[in-house]
């Protein structure tokens, strides 16, 4: 064994405080083994040690919630007997060293998280934030990251139906790729990772476990520096192939009684997996690291404990289930090992060539993980750090038209044809609804659908971080309520910079009370989620902290899906109404700053009475067949709103209004465009005008879809 150093716990990310306690814990010094394991166990990855005090103030309840946090997915009631599974991770670090790989395993790994608990996997959806279109790195990073989605995402056959993708330069050395998996399961066959029963069998099953991902939950904990390409080593490689193959053995052993506790080998590996199970069933656990299936000759305990392989599973099976189990998982061709026992005491034991080389009391492994409350900045000393004030010497717009068509090509607003193109939207063939504002799938069998969202808008989060979470959840909510569903719950990525950096923590903790705040106010639970800190970057050509990016992903139901609205006009002569009222804020408006250069101002505030007033009252429009159309107001304003319609539709808008910036591009909160037939009026809503011609703002259509169009077609050559 090697000698416990200094040197040697800095390399594991340790500080000599965290390895002080460990040393008092054990009462003892431990060997590498038993660090390695404390390293990936109290990394900020697997023990959210700077997050985990405010994440208790999240709102985690309904009464459709079955699974808050702290399973691998969130579960909450669709009726009828169902439950929709789902959960959204980040895959941050590894998609910037190697694009492909680090998106195609972010993929893998949400997809496990939902079937391990009983769910057939439905949709996919992503999050993906780059840094600017003209840095010498970005179009290699986005040409892999979407490449590394659809060729996993694909293969397993799960279709990919929405997402948002957003460039700024804030993230020029440190991307997000953020995936988030829906999945549908009966609500009395949803499976959870406590290990109960001595003596109960611990199986090993999937692929066998290689060198690569070693280190990888604690390279995801700490900032890039200039050694970015050294840390190659520290990404998986996936195959999609056998993570279906693995979907299918673990839903047909889910259908017998075989199965006591299952859980996803994710981040940390065989290490989380196994001391996650069994502290939650404040168990113990005996492994015999000589049975651990290995693809590479002479690995240690210490390279099988964490490495990152993927498409492995960790099982507690009923005794005399083992051989049935793996009859199953031979037929599918995958790995099958009885690798250790269910022990009661509540130690992690592991031995080797008939010797104990790990003896860990869990406690201090999982609930006893270091929790840290961190300086954070008053609000009123970060808007001052931020140097964010109120918008003073508005522009005008010489030519709102000219304005609009510029907007519709920026890299914010183009077309995302050429990523959606490489996506298999289609299969299952349960899709109903992509490139709106939600994709939605079917309930196979059932007349119910669910609607999937993600959102963020991380330049309001960086002006002013409360205001920017609540504006993520209410878009969310606004989302799903566009296509008709009511929204039911949420999951979040929650991406932000060093957290030991007083500004990042303000940052952090005001988004998360605004997050919390729209939740409660909104019936919009936070089910499951996950924490990504220290996303900056020292590299060179980097930036530094990306923007305070808390991604969402909500889910909605409809109850009938052939009253869903979609965004597209649909009936020349259709009445074009606005639902909230006009708008007057262009403070960190994208007009702003795709037309005159300036990320300035207070981002608009949320009324989140409002929010839910025009969110029940566009659900009811839909439900009544009032409206044919629907899509939200979000990204460039009313104007952008109505050409997006436009465009889907095939046909042009005679706006009824006169037009200036603050009307057309204005981004205030709580509003939603619809349409309806000619004499149908929607209560509390603006007749703004009608649906006919070729043109928005005297703007042809064809001039407007060719610059949707243009920058993705021109940047890749396509």
């Amino acid at each position: 064994m090697s000698e416990i150093t200094p040197e040697v716990v800095a390399e594991h990310g340790l500080s000599q405080d965290e390895y002080d306690i460990i040393v008092k814990r054990l009462n003892r010094a431990p060997n590498l083994v038993e660090l390695g394991i404390f390293s990936v166990m109290w990394s900020e990855h697997c023990s959210y040690k700077s997050s985990r005090l405010h994440l208790k103030k999240l709102p985690t309840e309904a009464p459709w919630v079955i699974q808050g946090p702290g399973e691998n997915a969130g579960v909450i009631d669709i009726e009828d007997g169902q439950a929709a599974i789902f959960k959204m991770e980040s895959h941050n670090h590894p998609s910037y060293i190697e694009p492909y790989q680090g998106a195609a395993t972010g993929v893998g790994g949400i997809l496990r998280d939902v079937f391990t608990m009983g769910a057939r996997p439905v949709a996919n959806m992503n999050a993906l934030r780059f840094g600017r279109p003209e840095h010498p790195k970005m179009k290699h990073l986005v040409k892999g990251v979407v490449s590394g989605i659809g060729g996993y995402g694909n293969c397993v056959g799960v279709p990919t139906v929405g997402g948002e993708t957003n460039f700024h330069k804030a993230y020029d050395g440190n991307i997000l790729v953020n995936a988030m998996t829906v999945g549908v399961a009966d609500t009395d066959k949803i499976f959870y990772s406590a290990a109960t029963g001595v003596g109960n069998p611990i199986v090993y099953v999937g692929s066998k476990t290689g060198r690569d991902g070693i280190h990888g939950a604690t390279m995801a904990s700490a900032d890039f520096g200039e050694d970015t390409e050294e840390k190659r080593p520290t990404v998986q490689v996936g195959d999609p192939f056998t993570e279906k193959l693995l979907i299918e053995a673990c839903l047909e052993l889910m259908a017998t009684d075989a199965i006591v506790a299952i859980q996803d080998m994710g981040a940390a590996g065989l290490t989380s997996s196994s001391v996650e199970m069994a502290s939650k069933g404040g168990a113990g656990i005996r492994l015999d690291m000589n049975k651990v299936p290995c693809r590479e000759e002479g690995m240690t305990p210490y390279e099988m404990m964490l490495s990152e392989s993927q498409e492995r599973m960790l099982m507690v099976l009923q005794p005399g289930k083992e051989e049935m189990a793996a009859a199953i998982f031979e037929k599918w061709e995958l790995d099958f090992a009885v690798i250790g026992e269910v022990t009661d005491t509540k130690h992690m034991v592991l031995e080797f060539n008939g010797e104990v080389v790990c003896d860990i009391p869990l406690g201090p492994l999982a609930d006893d993980a270091p929790e840290y409350d961190r300086p954070s900045l008053s609000a009123k000393k970060y808007k001052s750090w931020a140097g964010v004030k109120e918008l003073k010497k508005v522009p005008s717009s010489d030519d709102v038209g000219a304005d609009l068509l510029k907007l519709m090509a920026c890299p914010d607003l183009a077309s995302r044809r050429w990523i959606w193109e490489q996506y298999d939207s289609q299969v299952m063939a349960d899709t109903l609804q992509t490139g709106g504002d939600a994709g939605v799938v079917r309930v196979h069998g059932t007349h119910k659908a669910l609607a999937i969202t993600t959102d963020c808008t991380p330049r309001y989060c960086y002006a002013d971080p409360y205001e920017g979470g609540k504006q993520a959840i209410a878009e969310a909510y606004r989302n799903l309520s566009a296509v008709g569903a009511k929204p039911l719950a949420i999951t979040n990525c929650l991406n932000f910079a060093n957290p030991e950096r007083p500004e990042i923590m303000a940052q952090f903790t005001g988004c998360l009370e605004g997050i919390g705040d729209a939740c409660r106010a909104l019936d919009f639970p936070v089910v499951s989620g996950n924490v990504s800190l220290y996303n900056e970057s020292k590299a060179t050509g980097g930036g530094s902290a990306i923007l305070p990016t808390p991604a969402i992903g909500g889910v909605g139901l409809i109850h009938d899906n052939a009253r869903m609205a979609t965004i597209a006009f649909k009936n020349d002569g259709d009445s074009i109404w606005l639902i909230g009222g006009e708008t007057k804020h262009l403070g960190q408006s994208l007009w702003l700053r795709e037309i005159h250069g300036r990320e300035e101002g207070l981002p608009p505030e949320v009324d989140l009475e409002a929010e839910r007033k025009h969110g029940e009252e566009v659900r009811a429009f839909v439900r009544a067949s009032a409206v044919n159309a629907v899509h939200d107001i979000s990204d460039g304003g009313m104007l952008v709103a109505i050409a997006e319609m436009a465009l889907a539709g095939g046909v042009g808008a005679v706006l009824e209004m006169e037009l200036d910036a603050a009307k057309a591009f204005g981004e205030d909160q709580n509003r939603y465009i619809a349409t309806g037939p000619r004499g149908v009026d929607l209560p509390g809503a603006i007749r703004i005008g009608v649906v006919h011609g070729g043109e928005v703002a005297g703007i042809s259509l064809e001039r407007l879809r060719a610059a949707h169009q243009s920058f993705f077609q021109e940047w890749m050559d396509v």
